[in-house]
This record gives structure tokens, sequence and C-alpha cells, in this order.
């Protein structure tokens, strides 16, 4: 294997669509290996275009973008799942399947994304629901687990493919404080270990808290917090 101390992001002079609308421009930003970055800015400003950019929901029509190795510029449909391997993706909405049990959830991303081994899988399914701390959550259904424990489900969904960063969208959004706390520290560990993070939030007590790097989408603009005075008012 070889290890290359490349950024897993690198974003220079893009442009942000949403249908035929530029939301964001002359996006430039790259992410290193292992890094924490949040991601703000007020309702429909661009920060869920963004991500969706990023793993290739919407197109890079303008400007150049790399994440983990893929060029997203040029990115051909057929390599997309190969992309999405290699990230991690944590909606606010949890989008679980609700007539299947947590294990049977995990088993259906490791099948679509190529696992074929019975033995390993059930290994990597065990592996990541205790790394989220839900060890004995494998045969629930998802309305069986409260908010905070669907939340930790998708982040070990999440997980599966070992990625290299994970994207996370409002992923607190729908927790109450407490719980929503436990699923931050949840993302300090993964980072801690060498996965880099994306995280959109609308939470500012987070962001007071914790002083990592922040990138703002602000009229039409993209700041970060390495080379602009970003103001930590609320935006939501």
């Amino acid at each position: 294997m070889v290890f290359s101390n490349d950024p897993i992001v690198k974003v220079h002079q893009a442009c942000v669509f949403q249908g035929v609308t530029a939301i964001i421009q002359d996006v430039t930003f790259s992410i290193e290996k292992g890094e924490f970055v949040f991601l703000i800015g007020r309702t429909g400003s661009g920060k869920s275009s963004l991500l969706k950019t990023l793993y290739a929901d919407l197109p890079l029509r303008m400007g150049e973008g790399e994440i983990v190795g893929y060029n997203l510029s040029n990115i051909k449909s057929k390599d997309i799942p190969f992309l999405r391997r290699k990230l991690g993706i944590v909606f606010q909405d949890f989008q679980l399947f609700t007539d299947r049990t947590v294990a049977e959830n995990l088993y259906f991303v490791m099948r679509a994304t190529g696992w074929k081994e019975k033995s390993k899988m059930k290994s990597r399914m065990v592996e990541v629901l205790l790394r989220v701390g839900l060890g004995s959550a494998a045969t629930k259904m998802p309305h069986q687990l409260s908010g905070g424990e669907q939340q930790r489900v998708v982040i070990a969904r999440a997980l599966l493919n070992e990625p290299s960063i994970l994207l996370a969208d409002e992923p607190t959004g729908n927790l109450d404080p407490d719980v929503a706390d436990g699923i931050f520290q949840l993302f300090q560990e993964i980072s801690k270990q060498g996965t880099a993070i994306l995280m959109a939030t609308h939470n500012y007590e987070l962001l007071k808290k914790y002083p990592y790097r922040v990138l703002k989408c602000e009229k039409g603009r993209l700041l970060d917090s390495k080379t602009s005075d970003i103001s930590l008012s609320s935006t939501s």
C-alpha cells in the first residue's frame, strides 16, 4: 500500500451549482488526512450542495476538484460507486430501511459496495457496531432504537469501508443536546484515528466549544478560518 501525504480533498476555483444556479463561486480549499472541519452557513447558502458535489451527487461543472484520488470534474457515472466506497456519508434524517434490522441495513450497503464473503461481512458488521457503542443492536429494528442510536447506526454504516473522509450533513440536527454531544464525541474519536471529517452544522455551541477549522458559506462565497476571520454568530 502506498501512503500519500496529499490532501484528502482539493478544490480549486470551483463553482457549486444547484440546477442552473451557481450557489457558491470561486471555491478553493483542501482538507488533510484526519483533519476535522466544520461547514457552516445560513439555510440555502450551499452547504448541502457543496457536500453533494464532493460525493458526486451534483456535477462539478466549473473549476477543479479532487476527493480521495477521484477527479470530480470528469468522473464517469460508472466510477461514482467506487468513489463512494472511499467516503462515508452521514445524513441528518438517517435514511435507514425501516423494515430491516440493523444488521440487514449494514449488509445491504456491504453487498452494494462489493463485499461477498459472509464471514468477513459479519465480522466487519460487528466491528463497526462495537466502534459506535451499539454492540448489541444488530438484531433490532430501527424503530426500536432512539434517535441517537439510529444516528450511531448511520455512522457505523458510513465506516464500513474504512473511508478516508466522512461527509456529515447536519448529523446532530434532529437530536437533543445531550445526545448530540455524544454523537459529536464519536466523530472526534473517528477523526483522531485518522479519518478526515467535514461536518455541516447549525450548532454554534459546538463551534465555540471546539476550536476546529471552519468553512463558511456566505453571500455566494466560501470563507476559510485559515485565511479569514469568521463570525460565529448563529446563521440558522
